[in-house]
Order: C-alpha cells, then structure tokens, then sequence
C-alpha cells in the first residue's frame, strides 16, 4: 500500500467502525487534476439543444429587472443587465413575458446580493443603499451559515504520498474527520508551476489557523507565504487532519456594502456563537488526538519534540507563522482553540432559504419569472462535501430552463451563474436558452 494509503488507513483504524457494517470509501486524486480536462458527469446539455444555447462568460450581472404584469398583483422577471469585461453594459429580454424564467445559480454569496440589487430584500436595507425595494422580503441574505473548520497538522518522520480526503470519519457527536496529506500541503511536487502555492491550506486563501482570524490581513498571507517558502522542504512532510462540524447551528448574515456588482458583499458567520458548535469543534479536535496517539498512526508521528525540532526549524516557524494568542489563565483551551484556529472549508449556505424567500419549486415568493437553485437555499450543507447535492440542484435547474423554453416556441430562460468568493467576485456566467 501507498504511504498515502497507509496514513489515511491508520487514521480510519484508530477513529471509527463500520456504519451498518461498512466502510465506506471515498477516492479523488488531485494529482490527476493538474493536466486534467474532466468534467462532472452530472453536467449535461442534450445535443440537440446546443443550437439553442448561447453563453457569455466573465459577464457581471448587476440586476435583474421587474415589472408589473396586467391582472397580477407581483411583479415579474422580464430580462437582466450584465456588463462584459470591456464594461459595456448590456440588457437581455425574455419572449413571451409569463412563460419564460430567471434562474439564478449565484450561490450563498452572489444569489442574496443579486436579489437585493435587483430589489428584492428587507425594504429598510434596501432604501438605505438608494435600491428601490420592488418586493420587501426580509429573510432575503438571512441565516447564512459556514461550517466552522479547525485541523491540526501532523510532521511526519517519513515521506507520505499526495492525498485528499481518502476516508472521512462520521462521529456521532455532529463532526466530520477528515485526512489531507503530501507535501507540501496537497499540492505534488511535480508539479513546479504549483509548488509553493500549499494547497488548500494555502495562506494566500487566507487559510492560516496560526494568526486569529481578524489578523488575516492580505499583507500578513503574503508574509506567512514568503517565510513558508524559506523553510526546510522536510517542515512540511506530513498531513492534515481536520474536523468540520455538522450544521452549523450558529448562523449569520449577507448584506449591500454598496451598489456595485463587482464589490463583494458584507458577510458575517458568526462562527461559534452557538455554544453547541464549540462543543462538536472540541469533540473533534478530541478525536484527532487521539487519532495521532494511536498505536495504527505511530508509524507518521515523531515520539517526542526533539525529534521534531531537528526535521525542521520550530523556533522560525512559531516566530513568524504561530502569532496566535496565548490564554493561560483559560481553563478551556480547546475551546479557545476552536475560536482562534477557525478556518473555512468553502462549504457556506443559506441566505435564500426555502420556504421564507423561495417555494418548495424554489421560485422567489412575492414575484414571478425568477427562480434560485443554488446552496443559498440549503439551511444545512449536507454531509462531508456539498458538492454532489448542489450539482443535482445544477441538473434540476436545467431541466427547469428546458421546461420553460419549450412550453410554448417563445419561451425563454435565462441562468445567471456565478463563482462569486471573497476573493473573486466578477467571474459571472450568463447563459441564455
């Protein structure tokens, strides 16, 4: 077996059982990704609809426009505006006006902030950024949620293989356990273009657990980045071991900073407030350790702090990369751990929940012709990764549009996707059927 295979092994023998008598594995091998054109399985368009498909990439969507339709009382999607890359702003208009859609696939962060542009969102938010409130929905960007991620890194004495989340461990406590290894942090070393980029815990994503989160500045990513690409290669021999709590329970919020499309939007976690997520974060961080003192992982553990210090340099790596706050006087340090460690896993939702802001065909209630499928309407992210449950939503958002345009020969539906993060906001995707 690999040592890749043997790390992620000795870390599912020392943590769980069998669920229902099984073991249930899990592959992805990102070193195949690096010259790899694959695509998800789930993403497909009949053949004989590509004449019908038109897509503008890297087209910003800054509203989506309304108005009043005779004999109704709600407002309807008619079109949007998008600005191309050259800022030249655009309109598209929907045919046969109630027998056409708007889907927007914006996701947790994009889809709220595009419904409060377009004029839809709690009224007193919307007047104060000059938007005029065409539909008051006050949930619109409520309960946003990120599921808390805290890991700890485990230096190896032996070289392990690139491996990501080969076996995630389900505690029946609320947290999920989860192995990354290879070096340096994810990313093959053949790979030379790469090298020095750390994978995803990557302090350029702002992925550094050994600053508090408010001092995870652009200038002080760049200075952990510089200083970790002077340590010795060996600083870096080993892996991840992480936990993500289930839920969240805690939940928080999106709104306007302004009216510009291309700035991101305020966005608050609230990480932890709910005393019940600290408590699966310190269960998880529990059972991490006792994952890397377990006699099936001895083999990728140093026996004592000498032994570590002389793979690589301790005392430049906690003076320059460990700025975290010292709390001797806290009698719950695993709880204070979870609050300073906190990092991202990317797997935020809500904001558009089903049931105050869409219906249970996820069509935004209070207007017509305008629909959101994304994981801005889940009120959980499910299970260890979202990714399989959002693209069926992809697929059912598609057979949505196919629906819409072939009801009558004048339909028309228009998707409004997005990639939108904090640190990229403009890589907009509009498709129109």
């Amino acid at each position: 077996m690999a040592p890749a295979g043997k790390w992620a092994s000795g870390g599912a023998a020392a943590l769980a059982r069998p669920v229902h008598g099984f073991h249930i594995k899990k592959d992805d091998d990102p070193s195949a990704r690096v010259n790899d054109n694959r695509g998800p399985s789930l993403v497909r368009i009949e053949f004989r609809r590509w004449r019908r498909l038109t897509v503008f990439l890297h087209a910003t969507v800054s509203q989506v426009l309304f108005r009043r339709r005779e004999g109704s009382a709600s407002p309807v999607a008619y079109g949007v505006v998008f600005t191309d890359p050259m800022g030249v702003q655009h309109r598209v208009y929907l045919r046969g006006v109630g027998r056409s859609e708007v889907i927007l696939a914006a996701g947790t962060l994009g889809s709220p902030q595009l419904l409060m542009l377009s004029g839809v969102g709690p009224r007193a938010h919307l007047e104060k950024h000059g938007v005029r409130a065409v539909v008051d929905r006050p949930m619109v960007g409520q309960g946003v949620a990120d599921n808390p991620m805290n890991s700890v890194f485990v230096p190896s004495p032996v070289p392990v293989a690139l491996s990501l989340v080969q076996v995630v461990g389900v505690t029946r406590f609320g947290s999920f356990i989860e192995g990354v290894s290879g070096s340096p942090l994810g990313i093959p070393l053949h790979s030379r273009r790469r090298a020095h980029s750390f994978g995803m815990f990557s302090p350029m994503t702002g992925q550094l657990g050994t600053l508090p989160p408010r001092e995870r500045t652009a200038e002080a990513m760049r200075r952990a980045a510089e200083v970790m690409r002077g340590l010795d290669r060996r600083a870096f021999r080993g892996g991840f071991i992480l936990e993500k709590i289930l839920g969240p329970l805690s939940t928080g919020h999106v709104e306007l900073r302004s009216t510009d499309p291309h700035a991101n939007p305020a966005v608050t976690f609230n990480y932890f407030r709910d005393p019940r997520d600290v408590e699966r974060c310190v269960r998880g961080i529990q059972t991490i350790e006792r994952v890397v003192r377990s006699r099936a992982f001895s083999r990728f553990t140093y026996a004592n702090a000498t032994a570590m210090d002389v793979a690589f340099d301790r005392a430049a790596l906690a003076k320059f990369l460990n700025l975290l706050p010292r709390h001797p006087r806290d009698t719950r340090p695993l709880q204070q751990y979870c609050r300073d460690t906190v990092m991202t896993i990317w797997h935020y939702h809500g904001g558009c929940h089903v049931g105050p802001v869409v219906d249970p065909d996820y069509r935004v209630i209070g207007v017509a012709g305008l629909r959101v499928v994304d994981s801005s309407t889940f009120k959980y992210s499910p299970g260890t990764n979202p990714q399989a449950t959002v693209m069926m939503l992809g697929s059912h958002a598609y057979d949505l549009g196919v629906e819409a345009a072939t009801m009558t020969r004048d339909g028309d539906c228009v998707f409004v996707a997005d990639d939108r993060s904090l640190s990229d906001p403009r890589s907009s995707v509009v498709l129109f059927m």
